[in-house]
């Protein structure tokens, strides 16, 4: 071992096994003529490195007539290490540097005697553990979607009675004694307010979801969670960090993908884009509730948190399959990351975070949605003086895709057609059930409420729904007792009446599984362009086409045979 190759005072000594391969290998590289580095320094980087890391440092560390014999000499180094040390060369050398830092530190601080682990320290060892972390997800996960059902309910009760019914009802009234022809009745009515209301309805339940998540995360679990993930991504061929892009698509799917550019592994980046349009945003959680208000009242909670889970199962299959086919040749990266401390997050900081996310929901139903809506009024009603909906150019369009969707178990031209707005948004699934099955005010012609009486109507109901609200609420925390035995379940609303004669529970659970897993908007499509390029683009539209009909006629066709139809 030369001067050059021996560890200099105050650097870290690794062991024997380490030590031998940095000093066969520093030996080749010192006896180049002309280098950058020291040789040491060059040689522990190059078996540790990745192999865009080795590249680098090879072209610029190593003469270019020295290579063909470092080369060599570094793979044979790295298997000897291997055998030994684990195919994780890194880890390998950040446990001995973690090491060498614990000696130091325990020679020059002193600790108080009986000072024990922290709060942190002991919440990790239960949350983060190899067996335990996973279920525990999986739980807190189902507490949120069962948060989401159960409490908001009550409210979502409410606003459809305040939109279909009140507002609906003045509105009507307004417009009659104005002398409002048919057809601007049938727009706002049918169009604007059953279109936008329908999905408005749903504002609650984002609320529970949106402060449920700000508070996982400001609590320093998510950082937790993602580590607890990072030994299922390494399966899929991924870095540990690309757990963290897809939790965020629980949210949306569009910063998700954005959040990609994070990972510094190109393949790894593409991978990860593809796989986020099977994690189920935000918006796809109106039709969850409405389909579970209708078929599984009593379970809808557990429903939610299947597709959820359903979601993260089909990304985990495409991602392996892709990553043994198109991505075999890429290879997988240490995730490594600061655990931040636990802590209660303020009100205050819930709230704002809560807000945000529901306002820009609110601000896209009010713009996007409303013009989504204004559009498939129009095309609902053309040719003009077109008696049946069937018979209008959505009808035709939408009857033309219906039989794609008969192995599913729901052909008919309402659900085909919702699916195909569904593409521009996942919130104009419910816009368009809420236009084609019922139109505003649920398809009942009832005189409409003085201004005192459906003021009354609205603060009464607010009161009740709230008082409901906080029953589930301590139902949800303590699962396993009935603290109000005897408690009726909500009022179904319209929509979810006009469901049940439409669909079967079988067939409804294959539609979910179909909104689940298909094209999440045009918005995700266009950001996976703007990422990736057309080719990757065009490669997930098909995943997200061919996936979700693939499970849904699997759930269909499975249930028939089970007997479940």
């Amino acid at each position: 071992m030369t001067a050059a190759t021996q560890p200099w005072k105050g650097s870290v000594s690794y062991t024997d096994a380490i030590e031998r391969e940095i000093a066969a290998l520093g030996e080749a590289i010192a006896a180049a003529p002309a280098r950058r580095y020291h040789p040491r320094w060059l040689a522990i980087q190059l078996l540790e490195g990745d192999e865009a890391q080795v590249e680098v440092l090879l072209t610029h560390g190593v003469p270019a007539h020295a290579r063909p014999a470092v080369r060599p000499a570094l793979e044979r180094a790295r298997r000897r290490l291997q055998a030994v040390c684990g195919p994780e060369l890194d880890l390998a050398f950040a446990d001995e540097r973690y090491r060498a830092v614990n000696a130091l530190i325990s020679e020059v601080l002193v600790r108080p005697a009986g000072q024990t682990m922290s709060r942190s320290d002991r919440l990790d060892r239960v949350l983060t553990h190899p067996w335990l972390g996973l279920p525990i997800l999986l739980a807190l996960m189902w507490v949120v979607f069962n948060l989401v059902q159960t409490v908001s309910a009550p409210y979502l009760d409410w606003i459809d009675g305040v939109i279909g019914g009140v507002f609906a009802g003045w509105t009507g009234a307004l417009l009659t004694a104005a002398r409002a022809p048919g057809w601007l009745e049938s727009l706002v009515l049918d169009g604007l307010i059953a279109g936008v209301g329908g999905v408005l309805v749903f504002l609650p339940g984002l609320l529970v979801m949106y402060f449920s998540l700000a508070f996982l995360e400001a609590s320093g679990y998510m950082a937790r969670a993602a580590f607890v993930m990072d030994r299922g991504m390494n399966l899929l061929g991924l870095q540990g960090q690309s757990f963290v892009p897809m939790i965020l698509g629980f949210g949306c799917n569009v910063p998700a993908i954005y959040a990609t550019r994070t990972i510094e592994n190109r393949a790894a980046r593409v991978l990860t884009g593809l796989l986020i349009p099977f994690m189920s945003c935000s918006a796809r959680l109106p039709v969850y509730v409405i389909f579970g208000l209708a078929f599984f009242p009593a379970r809808a909670n557990v429903v939610i948190w299947g597709l959820y889970v359903t979601g993260i199962i089909a990304a985990a299959v495409v991602g392996i399959v892709l990553s043994r086919t198109l991505f075999r040749d890429s290879s997988s990266e240490s995730f490594i990351m600061e655990m931040p401390p636990y802590r209660m997050p303020g009100l205050k900081e819930l709230w704002r975070y809560t807000r945000t996310q529901s306002a820009a929901f609110v601000r896209k139903a009010g713009t996007f949605i409303l013009l989504i809506s204004l559009a498939f009024w129009l095309l609902i009603n053309l040719p003009w003086g077109v008696e049946s909906a069937r018979n209008s150019y959505f009808g035709r369009l939408s009857a033309t895709v219906a039989p794609v969707f008969a192995p599913a178990g729901f052909d008919s031209w309402e659900a085909s057609g919702a699916l195909v707005t569904g593409v521009l948004a996942k919130e104009a699934v419910v816009s368009s059930l809420s236009q084609v099955y019922v139109g505003a005010g649920g398809g009942v012609e009832e005189a409409a409420p003085g201004l005192l009486e459906g003021m009354e109507e609205i603060v009464v109901g607010l009161a009740s729904a709230t008082v409901e609200a906080g029953r589930q609420l301590l139902e949800t925390l303590t699962p396993g007792v009935s603290l109000f035995p005897g408690q009726a379940e909500p009022a179904d609303t319209a929509l979810a009446g006009a469901l049940q004669q439409a669909f079967t529970p079988l067939a409804a659970l294959a539609f979910l599984a179909f909104v689940l897993l298909y094209v999440p908007c045009m918005a995700a499509l266009a950001s996976l362009v703007q990422e990736f390029g057309w080719r990757w683009a065009a490669l997930s539209l098909l995943l997200t086409l061919l996936v979700p009909w693939s499970v849904a006629v699997l759930i269909y066709q499975g249930g028939q045979l089970v007997g479940l139809g």
